[in-house]
């Protein structure tokens, strides 16, 4: 541990404290029942070393945020930074790492089911000057996953092989979520970083240029403290759309392709909404067409607002102006699919390919305006 020590500065007034060594960076939504216990356990456990602790608060509704600052107001090596209008547990933990100067970055759960008693043990597996990264392990030799009942350890289990298939190493939990790396490893890995979902190590391995060195170290997953568990369906989600990023994202934006399978879910809508109108309720055609055009483009937004932008859902009277623009960029987007259809059409191309210039013209244009004006990032 002291080879991590940084030397005292003779010219450093006594007041001043020393830089920190170690960051750990802990993404907190609503955990105001377990930050105290956390911070005391760091400061007990911490004694021989300069360190830091930056949490990351999603914007929690239970005062964590207010909380971390009061604490910080007299524990100076605890920071926290509030997130508004963003969330999603890797961004916050990509944001906390690039907030930091230390050399050395933890990553660790604020619910207390990671074992902060294994921080020392990976601060002196650091010393290993060949090693990029520690991490801490539920599944070798020591390791455990405390009361999980056989579902939860089945469906854990195929999402490992899943990620192991993924980052193709021998890993044998990357989809830990406690670590240690160095941050020179990381500041070379963040361009590439996806941040999709939670499983910000298993992002590491996949967007690293070259293979990691790692050692994996046993810890007893322990159950949650207090607050909620934030697992459900829909950080499964998050979880398949990170895996779909890191194999084929490289060659198609992943999140075109969801737009492109919710704009193709939308044509069995679009066709059920018409046949409803124009059959049993006996609409004229042109308004049938015109009103199931609507619903199929305001299921899009549902859909796509749900699962392509999930991390950039709109909410309240957002979702109304998201809708209105999504509308209008998607009407230009058929303008454009009819007439680059019939502008090849009309010089001998085949109707077929004809067709398909013309879809493919109108979902990269409804996929590029609508990311820039629908879901473009709120600063």
């Amino acid at each position: 541990m002291t080879g991590l020590m940084l030397p005292a500065n003779p010219n450093r007034p006594s007041e001043q404290p020393a830089a920190p060594a170690l960051c750990i960076v802990i993404p907190t939504f609503n955990e105001s029942g377990n930050i105290p216990e956390i911070v005391g356990r760091l400061q007990s456990l911490l004694r021989d070393i300069a360190w830091e602790a930056i949490f990351v608060d999603d914007d929690s509704i239970d005062g964590s945020a207010a909380l971390l600052r009061g604490i910080g107001a007299r524990e100076p090596r605890v920071r926290v930074i509030r997130r508004v209008g963003r969330r999603g547990l890797s961004s916050a933990c990509v944001e906390g790492m690039m907030a930091t100067s230390a050399p050395l970055i933890a990553v660790m759960d604020a619910d207390l089911q990671h074992d902060e008693g294994l921080l020392p043990e990976m601060i002196a597996a650091m010393s290993d000057p060949s090693l990029d990264l520690v991490v801490g392990s539920r599944y070798v030799e020591g390791g455990g996953i405390g009361t999980w009942g056989a579902g939860r350890q089945r469906a854990s289990r195929f999402a490992t092989r899943l990620a192991q298939w993924t980052v193709s190493a021998e890993l044998s939990d990357p989809m830990s979520g406690f670590f240690m790396i160095r941050a020179a490893v990381l500041h070379d890995v963040v361009p590439r970083l996806s941040a999709i979902g939670f499983k910000i190590l298993l992002d590491i391995m996949a967007s690293a240029g070259r293979p990691l060195r790692y050692r994996e170290l046993p810890y007893e997953f322990r159950e949650r403290q207090a607050g909620e568990s934030k697992l459900d369906s829909k950080v499964v989600w998050d979880y398949l759309v990170l895996l779909g990023d890191k194999t084929i994202g490289r060659y198609v934006p992943i999140r075109f392709v969801l737009f492109a399978l919710v704009g193709g879910a939308g044509v069995f809508v679009h066709l059920a909404a018409l046949s409803l109108l124009f059959g049993p309720l006996g609409a004229p055609f042109v308004w049938s067409q015109t009103i199931a055009t609507l619903v199929a483009m305001t299921a899009n937004f549902v859909f796509n607002n749900e699962f392509t932008y999930r991390d950039r859902r709109l909410r309240g009277f957002a979702m109304l102006r998201g809708w209105l623009s999504f509308v209008v960029a998607c009407s230009i987007g058929a303008a454009a699919n009819v007439g680059v259809a019939a502008y090849l059409f009309e010089r001998q191309t085949f109707w077929v390919l004809s067709a398909l210039a013309g879809v493919v013209v109108g979902a990269v244009w409804n996929y590029a305006v609508t990311a820039a004006y629908t879901w473009r990032t709120r600063r």
